[in-house]
């Protein structure tokens, strides 16, 4: 089975992405790229793009709902890492759910 999320990236181009700053390469076992962030306060730091209207992730390469991929994947940041665990399952949770239909795709698993 295809891990449905390389052809999705709904999540992506759905909601902000806020995360610590412990997560930033510029840290000891960081790893997310600082230019792709924008500081939010001392601690906190935001993905590029996600903060729009119409969120999209500065890392998102491709067109949403049919063929995606994360330029920083290996690098991303941990709501990234947590988000739709089991996605790669075909089943989604409510955050993929709300993502996709946002999109005009179906939920995972339907």
């Amino acid at each position: 089975m295809a891990d449905p999320c390389l052809s999705c990236g709904a999540c992506c181009a759905s909601f902000r992405v806020d995360f610590h700053i412990a997560d930033l390469e510029s840290t000891p076992g960081g790893c997310v790229p600082v230019a792709l962030t924008v500081p939010l306060t001392a601690t906190l730091v935001r993905m590029r793009g996600t903060d729009e209207a119409e969120p999209r992730c500065i890392a998102l390469a491709g067109e949403v709902g049919r063929e995606v991929k994360c330029t920083i994947y290996e690098k991303r940041p941990g709501p990234c890492r947590d988000f739709a665990p089991y996605a790669a399952l075909n089943l989604g949770d409510a955050g993929c759910a709300k993502a996709r239909r946002r999109h005009g795709m179906a939920p995972l698993g339907e």
